[in-house]
C-alpha cells in the first residue's frame, strides 16, 4: 500500500509517503524561524503557517515520489495529542482527500507514530522498549506488540525537551534548546556544576521541574545574572548530564526488568549525541535510533503508523 502520511501536530507541516515501510518521499517544512523570537511555539502563528504550506508540501511530496494523488492507496494523519488549530488543519486536508479519493484513512496517535519510525531501523519484532522523549513528552513504552502497549513511565511535570528549551533560555542559548544546549556543552565541563538528576523512588516516571528550577536558582542567585561564555558552557555540560541521565537510568533498568530484547529511542530528544553516546556506552548495540531526520516531528512516521492499521482492516 502506498500510504500518505500527513503530520500538522505542532510546527512541522509535514507529509510523506511510505510503501512496505519505505519511505518515497519525505518533505518536512520547519516553523523554527518563526517561533524563535518568542522562544517558544505560538499556536495562532503554527496553525496559520499550516494553513498555508500543507497544500504546497503534500503536491511536492507527491511530486517527488513520482505519484499523483489516484496513486494513494490510504492516508494515514495525526490526530492528537498536540495543539488543537494545528491538528484540525491536517484532519480537515485529510478526511477532504480521504472522501474526495475514497481510500481509507487512518487518524492515529502522535507519540506511537513516533514509536514506527523504527519501521526504518531494521528493528526486530516485540516484546521491546520503547522511549519517546520531546519537547512535548517523555514517556516509557513496554511495546508487548505492535498495537499492544504499556505505558511504564511518563513525565509527572515538564516534559525533557521542555526543559531543555527553558534552560536554554535562561542561558541567552536560541531556540530550539536541545540543539543550542548540546553545541555549548561541547565546550564545557560536566563537573563544573552539580544540578539534582530526578529520582522519584524506584518509579519509571521523570520529574524536570526541579532542574529546571535548580539552573534558574544558580543563575539567579548563586552567580547574581552573571555569565560569560565559559560559565554558560559549563552549566549547559552540567545540566545536559543531569536530564540525561534519568532518561538512561529508568530505561535500561525497565529494559532489564521486562526482559525486553531491544529498545528503541525516539523523538526529538533522540537527536541528541550526548544521548546517544551514553545509551551506547551502557547497552550497545541493542539500542535503536531514529535517523536524526526522524527524530523531530515528521510525516514518515505517521505513514508507517497508519499503514499497520490499515493494514490490518
Amino acid at each position: 500500500m502506498k500510504i500518505l502520511g500527513i503530520e500538522t501536530s505542532c510546527d512541522e507541516t509535514a507529509a510523506a509517503v511510505v510503501e512496505d515501510s519505505r519511505i518515497l518521499s519525505d518533505v518536512i517544512a520547519s516553523q523554527i524561524d518563526i517561533h524563535a523570537k518568542y522562544g517558544g511555539v505560538v499556536p495562532e502563528l503554527a496553525s496559520r503557517e499550516h494553513l498555508k504550506k500543507l497544500n504546497l508540501i503534500t503536491e511536492e511530496c507527491l511530486a517527488n515520489a513520482g505519484l499523483g494523488f489516484r496513486d494513494i492507496d490510504g492516508i494515514a494523519v495525526t490526530s492528537n495529542p498536540g495543539l488543537e488549530g494545528s491538528l484540525l488543519v491536517g484532519l480537515t486536508a485529510a478526511r477532504t482527500l480521504s472522501y474526495i479519493l475514497k481510500v481509507p484513512l487512518a487518524e492515529v496517535d502522535h507519540l506511537e507514530s513516533h514509536l514506527f519510525a523504527s519501521a526504518f531501523t531494521g528493528i526486530g519484532k516485540p516484546p521491546g522498549l520503547g522511549l519517546v522523549v520531546s519537547g512535548g513528552h517523555t514517556r516509557l513504552v513496554h511495546i508487548r506488540e505492535w498495537g499492544r502497549y504499556e505505558v511504564l513511565g511518563d513525565t509527572r511535570d515538564d516534559a525533557a525537551g521542555e526543559c531543555f528549551d527553558k534552560v536554554a533560555s535562561v542561558l541567552g542559548l536560541p531556540y530550539p534548546g536541545g540543539p543550542s544546549v548540546e553545541k555549548a556543552a561541547l565546550s564545557g565541563s560536566r563537573g563544573a556544576y552539580r544540578f539534582p538528576v530526578s529520582d522519584l523512588g524506584g518509579s519509571y516516571d521523570f520529574s524536570y521541574s526541579g532542574l529546571k528550577t535548580a539552573v534558574l536558582y544558580k543563575i539567579k542567585y548563586d552567580l547574581q545574572g552573571k555569565l560569560d561564555g565559559k560559565t554558560v558552557c559549563d552549566i549547559a555540560a552540567a545540566f545536559q548530564e543531569a536530564a540525561l541521565k534519568p532518561l538512561v537510568d529508568n530505561t535500561l533498568r525497565a529494559a532489564s526488568e521486562c526482559g525486553a530484547g531491544w529498545i528503541f529511542v525516539c523523538g526529538g530528544v533522540a537527536a541528541s549525541g550526548r544521548l546517544r553516546e551514553l545509551f551506547g556506552e551502557r547497552a550497545g548495540k541493542n539500542v535503536f535510533f531514529p535517523d536524526k531526520r526522524l527524530c523531530t516531528d515528521n510525516a514518515a512516521m505517521v505513514a508507517a503508523c497508519g499503514e499497520f492499521y490499515l493494514q490490518r482492516r
